[in-house]
């Protein structure tokens, strides 16, 4: 299971989520851009900038929870520590 944050080309949102297939999620989540009836599609917000692997799905679901708890300055050192330059994070190779 992973747990991940998303954002908008001007860094303005950050959307926090959890899946066990984030490729399949993120293709989602773009195919979703400009829905205004969802979170994402309405801010935009499709732009991988943090995952983390959990064991499983109450680890994930917990750690999500405590995640969106957080002040959005929190959560941007989280994403500091792993990306410092909030550059888009292509799966297929990043190298973190």
């Amino acid at each position: 299971m992973y747990i991940y944050i998303l954002t908008n080309p001007t860094r303005t949102v950050l959307y926090i989520g959890v899946t066990n297939d984030l490729t399949c999620r993120l293709y989602e989540h773009s195919d979703g851009r400009g829905d205004a009836s969802k979170f994402t599609g309405r801010y935009q917000a499709d732009l991988l900038v943090y995952f983390e692997l959990c064991a499983d799905a109450m680890q994930a679901i917990a750690r999500e929870k405590q995640l969106k708890g957080w002040t959005r300055s929190k959560k941007e050192v989280l994403i500091n520590t792993f990306n410092p330059t909030w550059q888009t994070i292509d799966l297929e190779t990043w190298t973190g």
